[in-house]
């Protein structure tokens, strides 16, 4: 491999200059000179402070960088804007370097730390103004938790302030306590984030306890009655408290010299240690880098990884597997382990490393032409899968656990869901096995699918259009639990306003966005196909296709049914119009007793109305699952032979 001279040059000097610093640090005495803010004198810092290792208090240890004194709590640098004697308290402000070592998250949120504000096991804690105030930063409260948020109120929590975890900020840190009656309160924040920060900036009052602390009081003896220099043994991993003296009983800076130099030959040993650690970690970042570069000159970098962090923090990314861990789980992709096959790819049961039992999804290598930014179709279909279902959460939806992007292929890891589809249930092969679904079944499992979509609709922001509602895309469990999946052809509805002013989905031709037809035949809205109107009532059309064959168990396009009745949706509509429904009900349904045929006919009503052809004439996800609720209510006392009731609870 070729390596850059003047990278090497630098490094070397990079080294000595490290290894001047630290061989130089050793003489230093606890009396030098300091004249970083707040303390701009030519004398030293007072106790507790100091900027020489071995002196002061091990927790007030201060490094001068920039014109400022930095003060390291626990993983996090604070910048330290004032000290106050009196009330021995500290202002402190998360000092924004650390945020270079994370190029994918926001950038313009400097003082904004990405790891939590943890200080436990220090001698600090947040004063109770800051408290007060970090409190009552919070999101202006929807309906359904402005009780919750209020409650929250009552303690310093900051977990109200972000919503979807942006940022974990003071984890463990304020006690409970009641609020400053003072304090006016600043309500709801437009801008958390930049609110967060100009708080951050103007820095949080920190307090620390000398009365409690065994290093004030035995510098106080050390003072006192040796006439001593305060400080601590830094080779020591518990750092305990030592008044330096010199021979004679007086602290001066000619005993920190021989202290120092008794430990000189232990120090240098140690600096060795480093420098060749240091030089290792370097030159492996410098291999990684070059074979990067090399990568990207040929072509070979996957853009799916440049594509995630670009539309994501990494941070909330869901974990990485590596292909290797994928494949061998899989048994190398055993055919024998194919348990399903879609337009997209084929599935595999999976067992992880740690027991884990999961559904492994490998993306076809088909659909490879590049589409914009340099990202193939198939590949944008994995990113917005995982996009996707890395932010939503809900019993009704599959769980992602984790993605692999390698040139070998495209996976993703899923809850493993053990009893088949719904078709697989209505005309698949678990119908011949375990037999058909009684009514009571086929409504549980409707309401459950209805409740999934409402949740997809109202309740993620932006609302999120799944696009491939089908049956083969409905996991059930061995409790017939539902799990609706595949989300890659789903779409966020991002546009300016996504709700009226009563805070309901928009219906007018402005609530959705321009794309080509994606989807399923024989589930595919006919209003999106011929306007390219995406909107949430292409779920609703295609949620009543579903509907119908739970009604019929019938496919939704079967080609040996003649052409007009080749659709489901076309055939089911004409019966339904000439009055004709009880030709289509499945037969098993048939006789069952006058409330099944009530219960069937109303869902087919329901299902008449969500495949209408335009979209303005069907209901809502909200709609639907209240008329599903009122259904499966006159229905929880009606079981067929073979009934399996699931419990659907109110949302």
């Amino acid at each position: 491999m070729h390596f850059n001279s003047n990278f090497m040059y630098s490094l070397l000097f990079t080294i000595l200059s490290f290894t001047r610093v630290l061989s130089t640090e050793a003489d230093r005495s606890c009396i030098s000179k300091f004249i970083c803010p707040p303390f701009n004198t030519t004398t030293p810092p007072p106790y507790p402070f100091s900027a020489v290792n071995g002196c002061g208090h091990p927790s007030f240890h201060l490094t001068c960088k920039s014109n400022v004194s930095l003060i390291a709590v626990n993983l996090n640098s604070f910048s330290l804007l004032h000290y106050d004697p009196a009330t021995s308290s500290l202002t402190l402000s998360p000092h924004p370097e650390q945020k270079n070592s994370f190029p994918f998250c926001p950038s313009n949120f400097p003082n904004i730390p990405i790891l939590p504000l943890d200080f436990t096991n220090t001698p600090f804690k947040i004063s109770g103004s800051s408290c007060s105030r970090v409190s009552l930063l919070k999101p202006c409260p929807t309906r359904t938790n402005r009780t919750q948020a209020a409650t929250n109120l009552s303690s310093c929590s900051w977990y109200v302030a972000l919503e979807r975890r942006p940022f974990r900020i003071l984890e463990k840190v304020c006690e409970t306590g009641e609020l400053n009656p003072g304090l006016s309160e600043q309500g709801c924040q437009s801008d958390v984030l930049g609110y967060l920060d100009n708080l951050l900036k103007m820095g949080i009052s920190v307090e620390f306890d000398t009365n409690n602390d065994e290093y004030f009081s035995l510098c106080t003896h050390c003072r006192l009655t040796k006439s001593g220099i305060c400080g601590f043994n830094s080779s020591d991993p518990k750092k305990p408290f030592l008044c330096i003296v010199d021979d004679s009983g007086v602290g001066s800076e000619t005993s920190i010299w021989i202290r120092h130099h008794k430990e000189r030959v232990k120090v240098a040993m140690i600096i060795l240690v480093l420098i060749c650690v240091v030089f290792m970690l370097v030159l492996a970042y410098y291999i990684v880098i070059q074979r990067k570069l090399i990568r990207v000159k040929t072509g070979l970098e996957d853009p799916t990884t440049t594509f995630l962090h670009r539309h994501r923090c990494a941070s909330l990314l869901p974990p990485v597997f590596t292909y290797e861990e994928l494949e061998s789980s899989t048994n190398r992709f055993d055919p024998k382990r194919k348990i399903g096959d879609g337009g997209f790819g084929s599935v595999y049961l999976g067992k992880l490393f740690d027991g884990r039992v999961v559904a492994v999804k490998y993306l076809h290598r088909n659909h490879q032409t590049p589409v914009v930014g340099g990202i193939t179709v198939s590949s944008k279909s994995f990113c917005n899968e995982i996009l996707i279902l890395s932010s939503i959460d809900h019993p009704n939806l599959v769980k992602l656990h984790g993605y692999c992007s390698d040139p070998r292929g495209l996976l993703l890891v899923y809850d493993y869901v053990s009893n088949g589809t719904v078709a697989d249930h209505l005309h698949g092969p678990k119908r011949k096995v375990y037999g058909p679904l009684s009514w009571q079944t086929r409504v549980d499992i409707a309401l459950q699918i209805a409740i999934a979509i409402e949740y997809l609709h109202f309740t993620v922001e932006p609302p999120v259009v799944h696009r491939d509602i089908t049956t083969t895309n409905i996991f059930v469990d061995e409790s017939l639990r539902v799990r609706v999946g595949d989300f890659g052809l789903s779409r966020l509805l991002v546009y300016s306003e996504y709700r009226n002013s009563s805070g309901e989905l928009s219906g007018s031709s402005s609530g959705c966005i321009w794309t080509g037809p994606q989807g399923t035949p024989g589930y595919l809205d006919p209003d999106y196909h011929k306007s390219f109107r995406l909107t949430e009532k292409s779920d609703v059309y295609s949620f009543g296709v579903v509907l119908l064959e739970l009604v019929t168990g019938l496919r939704a396009v079967d080609q040996r049914r003649e052409k007009r009745e080749m659709a489901l949706a076309d055939m089911v509509v004409a019966k339904i119009q000439l009055g004709l429904l009880d030709q289509v009900v499945d037969p098993v349904l048939v006789g069952e007793g006058g409330e099944v045929e009530e219960s069937v006919a109303a869902v087919a009503e329901l299902a008449f109305q969500c495949v209408a052809n335009d979209k303005d004439d069907r209901p809502d996800a909200k709609e639907v699952v209240g008329e599903l609720r009122r259904i499966w209510g006159r229905t929880r006392g009606v079981r067929g032979s073979n009934a399996n009731v699931v419990v659907v609870p109110e949302t």
